[in-house]
């Protein structure tokens, strides 16, 4: 054996290097579009791992060949192809960790692995391949070997996983890693063949003419290095092809939808789509050179763009609404998002505004806001005068406005789920109720007076019209009850019947006193002169019983003129203490004979009034006897006097059978009573009496369990 030449061809070296770095370059090219490709990822990953993989056989093959040109003779064609084929392998695998998403320090250890793999493999076959055989300087081949990982390393890191390139700035990249690599794969073959010596075998080599040899081996790598670049290309024109179509599709895609607009960084418009001139009314011509002052429809306030000028100049995007004026004067509303493009030094080179119409929106918007300001002011007035009520079709509340509550006494909580049910005054018979739902159930609306019973057991009548809505089947789904409180207008009516009744007593009295009274004068006259002459005890005790009867019906008479003309009350200061005493004492012995205990409770001694004495009597004497005539059975009656807040309030407390709720109210009209043997007129005539001296009365009674009469008259200072 023979130890080859370390001549060297310079021109072999330069053309192998400079075709190294073609194919380096094309195939890092064709690496790094695989990841924004959809279509082509297959072929540019083919195309990637074939040009990377001759480059490096480019380089080792010509390396060798310029070290002896006469060893081509010897070259083996099978194993050159099998060097070919491994470095296009081990270069493919090299970069298959780089298409994930997320490149780790695993993946770049792992592409220079296979890459240096790669370099060594073609070298050993390739040495083999010209019949040449190889010694190696172990500790120089494996600091090649890691000068060569690291060269590759630290190509791998600059084009995947700095910040730079995760920034998307790669114009310098490519071509930096390209180089890199080229120099790493050279660097690798000098020093792979310094760290081996290789001798040639025995055989005997052809002499080659080396002018021509040099020109048909530039030619046949020529060759290979440029249908590497010619697939590259067709790819990467395929792929534009794509792009462009892709991007004419979305252009029309906005131009159908869409109002685009191109902004210089002194937002002069340089550029404006279809769809901007069909809303703008304004043609290209008219719009590009202007800026967007020219659409301002001086809605918004200069506040609102100096705050889009500030987010758009510091690299945001802004986004909103924006209404605009048109050529015609129109006005339109578009949803704006406005996206600033940057330089290499962070600064806004450009600005594109991407615009919808949403006019129809925003006047949608307006109908809405005064359909739901009326809705509003509707339910305020509502609330301010109307109750209302929505119930299902079983009558069960669903919804109440402030009013219900207020009239009722009980919250939107306690009502909703209940029904009416929990209203019953008991006032209006089941037949009443049942007809209403006849009626708002055949789908007819309902008007009406109701008496209800509010939380605290209070009554209030309510004007009320309830109004059926209808389902797509025509069947009642829910009802709407609208009431109006008419509690006044009904006391009112009571008062009127009332007075009606006391005119009618008012007449009757009139003529009843003026018929009856001269009889009695005559008779109480006659009677009288009888007893002067009258000495039998028996006789004269019938003709005292006679007057007593007499002055009875004087009595009666004096009430019926009360009614028909009332006097004059001439009202006196009194004090009201002894007055009632007085009556209390008259009556305690009717009270011992029907088992009735009757006490008088007063803390002070003088308590001045005015009033008139003997009408004041007739009143506590009519009040006291109604007490015991309450207790047929007996029990206690206790009359209370105190002063509270300048009235003296006199209470006048049974324990009989009470008086019923519904009854109350009728106390003191004309011709009602509670008694068997009543007339009506006396409890009538004592609350007039009291009225008469700016009083008033009222009685409270539960059954079975007693009824106190309350007078309440204004007292004097002491």
């Amino acid at each position: 054996m023979e130890t080859v030449s370390a001549e060297l061809h310079p021109f072999l070296i330069v053309v192998a290097i400079g075709l190294t770095i073609m194919a380096s370059y094309t195939g890092l090219d064709m690496f790094t579009m695989i990841k924004k490709s959809k279509n082509n990822k297959r072929l540019l990953y083919i195309g990637g791992s074939l040009s990377l993989g001759v480059g490096i056989w480019v380089m080792n093959f010509v390396g060798l060949i310029a070290g002896d040109i006469n060893r081509f003779s010897n070259y083996q064609i099978p194993l050159t192809i099998l060097s070919i084929l491994i470095g296009i392998a081990f270069s493919g695998l090299a970069f298959i960790p780089f298409f994930g998403r997320k490149i780790k320090t695993i993946h770049l250890l792992f592409g220079s692995f296979f890459l240096t793999t790669a370099v060594f493999a073609i070298h050993i076959i390739s040495i083999y391949a010209m019949n040449l055989a190889l010694e190696y300087n172990v500790p120089l081949f494996v600091v090649s070997g890691l000068l060569l990982f690291g060269s590759f390393l630290f190509s791998f890191w600059i084009l995947f996983s700095s910040k730079t390139y995760s920034k998307g700035n790669q114009v310098w990249l490519k071509p930096v890693s390209a180089l890199i690599i080229s120099a790493a794969i050279a660097e690798g073959h000098f020093l792979l063949k310094r760290a081996s010596t290789i001798t040639a075998n025995n055989t005997p080599i052809a002499s080659i003419n080396e002018e021509t040899f040099l020109v048909y081996l530039v030619l046949l790598v020529t060759v290979l290095i440029i249908s590497g670049l010619i697939a590259s290309s067709t790819l990467i024109s395929k792929q534009l092809a794509e792009t462009d179509t892709n991007l004419k599709d979305i252009k029309s895609a906005l131009d159908a939808s869409t109002i685009v607009a191109i902004t210089d960084p002194h937002g002069t418009i340089v550029f404006v789509n279809d769809k901007f001139e069909e809303i703008s009314k304004y043609t290209k011509e008219e719009i590009i050179g202007k800026n967007h002052r020219m659409l301002n429809s001086g809605y918004h306030p200069k506040e609102f763009f100096q705050e889009l000028w500030k987010t758009i100049q510091l690299g945001k995007i802004w986004r909103g609404e924006i209404k605009n004026k048109a050529k015609d004067g129109s006005f339109y509303w578009v949803a704006t998002t406005i996206v600033p493009f940057l330089n290499e030094n962070g600064k806004p080179y450009q600005y594109v505004a991407i615009r919808s119409d949403i006019s129809d929106r925003k006047r949608a918007e307006e109908e809405l806001k005064e359909s739901i300001k009326d809705n509003t002011d509707i339910r305020f007035a509502l609330d301010q005068s109307t109750i209302v009520a929505f119930t299902d079709s079983r009558g069960i509340i669903t919804s109440v406005n402030d009013k219900f509550c207020e009239i009722s006494k009980y919250s939107r909580e306690e009502i909703i789920g209940k029904d009416h049910n929990i209203l019953n005054s008991g006032h209006h018979s089941k037949l009443f109720f049942k007809e209403l739902w006849k009626t708002i159930g055949e789908g007819k609306v309902w008007k009406g007076e109701i008496r209800n019973k509010a939380k605290d057991g209070s009554f209030y009548w309510v004007d009320t019209t309830i109004v059926p809505f209808f389902n797509e089947k025509g069947k009642p789904y829910q009802y709407v009850a609208i009431r109006n409180d008419i509690t006044e207008r009904k006391k009112s009516e009571e008062i009127l019947h009332r007075q009606d009744k006391l005119a009618a007593v008012g007449q009757l009295a009139a003529g009843v006193a003026h018929e009856i009274r001269n009889p009695l004068t005559s008779m109480k006259g006659y009677a009288e002169f009888l007893t002067l002459d009258e000495t039998d005890p028996e006789r004269l005790e019938f003709i005292n019983i006679i007057l007593d009867e007499i002055e009875r019906v004087n009595t009666i008479v004096e009430d019926f003129m009360v009614l028909a003309k009332p006097k004059m009350v001439e009202l006196e200061e009194k004090n009201v203490v002894p007055v009632i005493q007085n009556v209390v004492s008259l009556l305690e012995f009717e009270a011992r004979k029907k088992r009735v205990k009757l006490s008088f409770d007063c803390l002070h001694e003088i308590i001045q009034i005015e009033c008139d004495e003997n009408r004041l009597k007739q009143v506590f004497l009519n009040f006291i006897k109604n007490g015991i005539e309450a207790m047929p059975n007996g029990g206690e009656l206790h009359v209370k006097t105190v002063i509270h807040d300048n009235n003296v309030h006199i209470s006048i407390q049974d324990t009989g059978i009470g008086i019923p709720k519904e009854k109350l109210k009728q106390l003191g009209e004309p011709f009602y009573t509670t008694k068997k043997n009543g007339n009506g007129l006396g409890l009538m005539v004592s609350f007039k009496i009291i009225e008469s001296h700016n009083g008033r009365v009222f009685v409270e009674s539960e059954p079975n369990k007693g009824t106190t009469f309350n007078i309440l008259l204004p007292a004097k200072p002491a």
